[in-house]
């Protein structure tokens, strides 16, 4: 199984970080985005969008962070990190989403123009950070994990970019709950960090 990879993606790390966790094992190969690699031959025959990360296992070829956390999960690692109920995948379901709508809006692009120069809306950026990192703080003021009263691919979604967070000018001082559920996360067996994270 080969994951097209890129070491300072945070939706990549999301992937390595459960295949860490859950014991699942990946053949991880770097695409060079930097030299626009993710936008030729071969690459781009393999992958048609051009993104990263990018799935291979056996005849299945998935795109995007999330529905490859859900996949993996699923197949790989039972019902430990994707449980089994439809109201429990729904409660794992809006975490994913929140980490592609308001998480990617708000941390992940701040860090975007800090770290690589993107050109985006910075205001608009700290806005929605301060605003998804408040609920997200409301939240685990409550729960120690995200969904399910455990951890599941719920943290894996959301924990590189809140994690990274300050490589995007946003400290996370004001929010305590969200630092002790980032230890947390650090702490569980197996964990892996990333360039801008932490080891545990």
């Amino acid at each position: 199984m080969t994951l097209y990879d890129l070491d300072v993606s945070g939706n990549c790390y999301k992937v390595r970080l459960l295949a860490a966790l859950a014991g699942i094992e990946l053949n991880l190969v770097s695409v060079d985005l930097a030299h626009g690699e993710h936008k030729q031959p071969p690459y781009i025959d393999t992958a048609p969008w051009g993104q990263v990360p990018f799935l291979e296992d056996g005849e299945v070829r998935l795109r995007d962070s999330q529905a490859i956390l859900v996949y993996l999960a699923r197949k790989y690692a039972g019902h430990q990190w994707w449980p089994d109920g439809a109201a429990q995948q729904g409660d794992v379901m809006q975490w994913l989403s929140t980490a592609a709508n308001e998480i990617h809006a708000g941390p992940n692009a701040a860090r975007l123009i800090d770290k690589f120069d993107a050109a985006l809306d910075r205001p608009r950026a700290l806005e929605i950070s301060h605003q998804v990192l408040a609920l997200l703080e409301q939240h685990l003021t409550q729960h120690a994990w995200l969904a399910i009263g455990r951890p599941t691919i719920a943290e894996c979604a959301m924990y590189p970019y809140v994690a990274l967070s300050e490589e995007g000018g946003i400290s996370l001082a004001e929010y305590p709950a969200i630092q002790a559920w980032l230890m947390r996360v650090r702490h569980l067996p197996g964990y892996i960090g990333m360039p801008g994270v932490p080891d545990a």
